[in-house]
C-alpha cells in the first residue's frame, strides 16, 4: 500500500493531491505534504498501489460531434495544430501504469493514432451506435489480465495525469471510480411544461468527467445486467450503479473540459497555451 498524507490543524485541511513540503514515506512510494502548523496532527491515508502496465486505457474517439458544426468529428479537429484526440492519447502513453491503449474509432481515422508513435501497444475497436456499445467493444478488445479498465473521452484534452493516477488508486480500492467536480451552478428540476419543479441541493451534486475507471470483471458483469434489462446509460460508472456496487468519486479539475462547441475550442486553446501543454 502507498500513502497520501493530509495535515490537519490550524483550521486547514490539505487535500491529498495538493502541492506540499513535509514528507511522509512508505516502502512503495513517497508523497509530499505541506508543513503542518505547530500542534497539527499528520494523518497518512492508505491508497491502493496500481502496478506498472496494469491498466487498459479505452479511448473513445468514435463520436460524431454534431454540436461543433464542423466537417469532421470534433475529436479530430486541430487544436493548436494537433488533433484534439491526440492530447490525451499521448498523455496516457506516458503513464507507466498504462499497459495498452484501445482506441475506439472509425477505421478511416485509425491513421491519426498510427502516425503518432508511442511506446505503448495500441489496438483498435469499432464504435457502436451508443456510447455503451462503444465501451463494450473497447472492453472486448482489451488484453486479458488487466487490473483496471479506464475509459476516457478523447474530446477531453486537458485531463491531468495526477488526477488520473488518484482515480486509478481509488478504483483499485473500491472497484470503480470516476473523476468529477462539484456543480457550481444552481440546478433546477423542471416539469414537462418547463415550470420549475424544485431546486436541487448543489452541495450534493457532482459533474462527471473521465477517465471513469472500473475493474474489468465488474464492468463485464454490469454489461451483462444492462443487456439483460435493456438499460441505456450515458456514462460508464452507471453500469456499476445498476448493480448496487459502490462508485468512488475522485475530485478532478474544472480544467478537464469536454470540447463540444466552438466556444470550448477557444477555452481549450487558452488553457493549453497558458499551461505550456502544446
Amino acid at each position: 500500500m502507498a500513502a497520501s498524507c493530509v495535515a490537519v490543524g490550524a483550521g486547514t485541511r490539505l487535500a491529498p493531491h495538493e502541492p506540499s513540503r513535509a514528507l511522509c514515506t512508505t516502502a512503495r512510494r513517497a508523497t509530499s505534504l505541506r508543513r503542518a502548523s505547530p500542534g497539527a496532527v499528520v494523518q497518512c491515508v492508505a491508497a491502493a498501489v496500481v502496478e506498472k502496465d496494469s491498466v487498459s486505457l479505452v479511448l473513445l474517439a468514435g463520436g460524431v460531434g454534431k454540436r461543433m458544426g464542423a466537417n469532421m468529428p470534433k475529436q479530430y479537429l486541430p487544436l493548436l495544430g494537433t488533433p484534439i484526440a491526440l492530447y490525451s492519447f499521448k498523455k496516457f502513453a506516458e503513464m507507466e501504469e498504462v499497459g495498452e491503449i484501445v482506441v475506439v474509432c472509425d477505421p478511416s481515422y485509425q491513421d491519426v493514432f498510427q502516425d503518432c508513435a508511442v511506446s505503448k501497444p495500441v489496438t483498435f475497436a469499432l464504435p457502436g451506435i451508443e456510447r455503451q456499445d462503444s465501451v463494450f467493444n473497447g472492453l472486448s478488445a482489451m488484453r486479458p489480465g488487466a487490473a483496471l479498465a479506464a475509459i476516457h473521452d478523447s474530446a477531453r484534452p486537458l485531463v491531468s495525469l495526477g488526477d488520473t493516477r488518484r482515480c486509478f488508486a481509488d478504483a483499485m480500492e473500491h472497484g470503480a471510480a470516476v473523476l468529477a467536480v462539484q456543480c457550481k451552478a444552481t440546478i433546477k428540476e423542471a416539469n414537462a411544461d418547463l415550470s420549475v419543479a424544485r431546486t436541487l441541493d448543489r452541495s450534493a451534486l457532482w459533474e462527471m468527467q473521465t477517465p471513469q475507471v472500473i475493474k474489468p470483471d465488474l464492468l463485464r458483469a454490469g454489461f451483462k445486467l444492462v443487456q439483460e434489462k435493456g438499460y441505456e446509460v450515458t456514462d460508464d460508472v452507471s453500469i456499476v450503479e445498476f448493480m448496487g456496487e459502490r462508485v468512488q468519486i475522485t475530485q478532478g479539475s474544472y480544467f478537464n473540459i469536454k470540447v463540444t462547441t466552438p466556444e470550448d475550442m477557444f477555452i481549450a486553446e487558452r488553457l493549453l497555451t497558458e499551461q505550456g501543454d502544446v
